[in-house]
């Protein structure tokens, strides 16, 4: 990598969260002039972060300066937080200042190839499960873009890799130009952020520009169910809710060419939703090359992370499970679908422009009652309205003594959001903390 890649350009970054740092140093780094912008007053940002962009040069503006900056730029890098209609972008827009995404940026600066995983739910196990099965398998590989570390810090620490297991979203799918994944995984597609995009028809376009710059030497890891339009690379299908996929379930095993590779028995993983992550990652690594002996090892040692059906304690013969990270409807109807006892439903959380209606049928058949919070509780209510008993808890730590009031022995407790948190917490990971911390507290 040529460190004068962008040797005194002026660059514009967007934002000054993990993205948009990552940006910033790996610009100035290479040579650029670079100057951070974020819409936050200076001290609701981190000040460590601040601090060390400039002391690698970079120059900070915040708050309504940074909305209305009118410096010049040769080009500007977009952070995946920040939305294109924010006035802090269309300052960038409305002057043709050409803007490429972090994940782009980082992609130009690196020479490794790149496995890019994409999907509504269910990324981030994909993500962390393929990249601990490669380097099992001896390829060198780090999970990275959407969770740990952004691309554009990879692509400057320059380690010795032979591949890189990438988490992409659609915020930063939006902004690419020239990103080439020599393997794309779609796991599903579900409506989502909807508080983003206009519809869910633009924000489906927005995740299938993962194939965008595929080739027919590349390969596509898709969900059998799933009606793609058309596109260049070979294609490798999974399901476990069908038989068409390449990979299928029989006999309580994923099947390859009707040869069983792995007995779900042996892994620790749950759901059906699990089982095509595990699907998606087998057909990853065929992909690249690697065989089912050296893989199988890896997946059957793999644990779950914490947040996506955690379970937390049994508490008078209640079990009470922490799926934290379901921050839409589709997760939450996986994870009710996996659940076999009574569930009691806490839910709720940041309105993101959807109702929850369509749960309401599922709810009716596994949910004895449903306690709501945040923005949403409210308007959950009304959906579910006389297809289960509703309450509404005034905070997390009322929500989960209702739910220890009301649960009986053989009940699940469940934590299913379905949405974002930020009308409450600071991320979805604090959310499942405080959850997992407030069930730790309940009297046996």
């Amino acid at each position: 990598m040529n460190n004068g890649r962008y040797k005194n350009e002026k660059v514009a970054v967007l934002g000054a969260g993990l993205s948009g740092s990552a940006a910033a140093l790996l610009l100035a780094s290479e040579g650029a002039q670079v100057t951070v912008l974020d819409s936050a007053d200076e001290k609701n940002l981190l000040k460590s972060t601040v601090d060390n962009l400039r002391a690698h040069g970079v120059r900070v503006v915040c708050g309504s300066a940074a909305d209305q900056d009118s410096s010049e730029y040769h080009w500007a890098v977009l952070s995946p937080g920040i939305d294109p209609v924010s006035p802090l972008a269309c300052n960038f827009s409305s002057r043709g200042i050409e803007t490429i995404g972090e994940l782009e940026l980082g992609w130009r600066s690196c020479e490794i190839p790149v496995i890019a995983v994409t999907g509504t739910n269910g990324k981030t196990t994909t993500t962390e499960l393929l990249a601990q099965m490669l380097d099992a398998c001896g390829e060198r590989t780090i999970a990275c873009g959407n969770i740990g570390k952004p691309l554009s810090e990879v692509a400057r620490e320059k380690q010795p890799l032979d591949v890189l297991t990438v988490e992409v979203s659609s915020f930063q799918l939006e902004a690419i130009r020239t990103f080439h994944p020599c393997i794309s995984v779609w796991l599903n597609f579900a409506p989502d952020h909807l508080d983003r995009y206009r519809s869910v028809a633009e924000y489906r376009a927005a995740k299938l520009r993962v194939f965008e710059n595929q080739t027919e030497q590349d390969v596509a890891v898709v969900h059998a169910a799933e009606a793609l339009p058309k596109i260049q690379p070979r294609r490798i299908t999974f399901s476990a809710y069908s038989d068409r996929g390449d990979f299928r379930l029989s006999d309580g095993a994923i099947v390859y060419e009707n040869q069983p590779v792995l007995r779900l028995s042996d892994t620790k993983l749950r759901g059906l939703h699990n089982i095509e992550n595990l699907m998606a990652t087998l057909a990853a690594g065929i992909a690249r090359g690697v065989s089912f002996t050296q893989m199988v090892p890896a997946l059957r040692n793999y644990e779950p992370r914490p947040h996506r059906c955690e379970f937390v304690r049994e508490v008078d013969g209640v079990e009470y499970v922490n799926d934290s990270k379901a921050t839409n409807l589709d997760a939450v109807e996986k994870a009710l679908a996996a659940q076999t006892k009574p569930v009691v439903l806490i839910a709720g959380g940041k309105d993101k422009g959807f109702t929850f209606d369509p749960l309401r049928s599922l709810v009716n058949d596994k949910v004895k009652s449903a306690i709501l919070i945040g923005e949403m509780a409210q308007s959950i209510k009304r959906s579910w309205d006389g297809a289960v008993n509703c309450a509404i808890a005034s905070s997390l730590a009322d929500a989960v003594e209702r739910a220890h009031a009301v649960a009986k022995p053989g009940d699940v407790v469940l934590f299913s959001p379905g949405t974002s948190s930020f009308d409450m917490f600071k991320s979805y990971a604090d959310r499942g903390d405080q959850f997992r911390a407030l069930v730790q507290t309940l009297p046996q």
